[in-house]
């Protein structure tokens, strides 16, 4: 007999927190069903939804994050994975590390859970190291444990548990065109100025009061990416369009989800987030480019068996 979980989407750096910081949304996800297999390892025998997405677990993130469990637990029993991509990749909404979180956490729960969720993540991050060359949890972390998570430290994966006010809503509008993550570092410049640095910080930390205290206002007046943004929108048609049209719709911040080109807005209750979607949606209606759009409350649960 077999089991099936489910990996959800993921927002990252949440506008202010390049990096170090990411949150979890309820819809999109990637599933796996996992069964038993005659071959030692991981075998991975289909994948739907993926755009040639390799078969050889060793060149899938959800294999080698779900090998390097067995690898930790020392079993050389054999499992087969079937992975159900439900969402885009390169679209800015932590694809493959969900697809990651998905492989190692099959696994445990398969083998009836030797780890907790939080011993599971640096097996999860091997395999989302595979795919975005760089060892950060900000997709990785919010898919498997659920909620806001900061990261003070990515090497050590030192990180916390941000509370979030009941009602915080996010509208994501996925314009259909690819991002890969590399690219979107490659426009990056490696450095900034003072100035810009000193409001990044002072936004992140403002943010993250806002969210403790609830004080929607505080979120709003945080929730501006004054570092990467600027760099990143060009990539992305009709940005600037799309923000203005749900800040106008009542949204409290705006920005780009992950490296993009998924853009985020954040607002107070459900009936604020349909509205935005329309005025977001709309947008690129407009423009003749095709989309796709998700309403989500803020996942405290992540990864779950399902």
């Amino acid at each position: 007999m077999g089991l099936k979980v489910f990996a959800p989407a993921s927002i990252g750096n949440v506008a202010v927190g390049f990096d170090v910081l990411g949150l979890c949304l309820d819809k999109p996800g990637d599933e796996i069903i996992i069964k038993e297999s005659r071959t030692p390892g991981v075998t991975i025998s289909k994948i739907t939804g993926g755009k040639t997405l390799p078969l050889d677990p060793a060149k899938n993130t959800a294999g080698v994050a779900a090998q390097a469990v067995l690898n930790h637990l020392k079993t050389n029993i054999g499992v087969d994975l079937e992975i159900r991509k439900k969402m885009p990749s390169g679209s800015g909404l932590g694809s493959s590390a969900a697809s990651a979180v998905a492989g190692a956490f099959a696994v445990n729960e398969f083998l009836k859970k030797p780890l907790t969720k939080r011993e599971l993540l640096p097996f999860a991050m091997q395999g989302e190291e595979l795919a975005s060359k760089a060892f950060h949890a900000d997709n990785v972390a919010p898919s498997l444990l659920g909620g806001l998570i900061l990261i003070r430290d990515n090497p050590t994966l030192d990180l916390h548990r941000v509370y979030t006010p009941s009602g915080i809503h996010l509208t994501l509008v996925y314009p259909h065109v690819e991002i890969l993550t590399a690219d979107a570092r490659a426009v990056l410049s490696d450095t900034i100025s003072l100035k810009t640095a000193i409001q990044q910080s002072a936004n992140l930390s403002n943010f993250i009061l806002g969210m403790m205290n609830g004080d929607f206002g505080l979120i709003g007046r945080s929730l501006d990416d004054v570092m990467i943004e600027p760099q990143r929108a060009k990539l992305i048609p009709n940005f600037y369009e799309v923000k203005e049209a749900a800040l106008k719709a009542g949204a409290l911040g705006c920005s780009i989800s992950g490296a993009g080109p998924t853009i985020f807005a954040m607002s107070k209750n459900s009936f604020e987030a349909e509205a935005i979607e329309r005025a977001m949606k709309a947008v690129y209606e407009q423009a003749k480019i095709p989309c796709t759009t998700y309403v989500s409350m803020v996942n405290n649960e992540g990864a779950i068996r399902c």
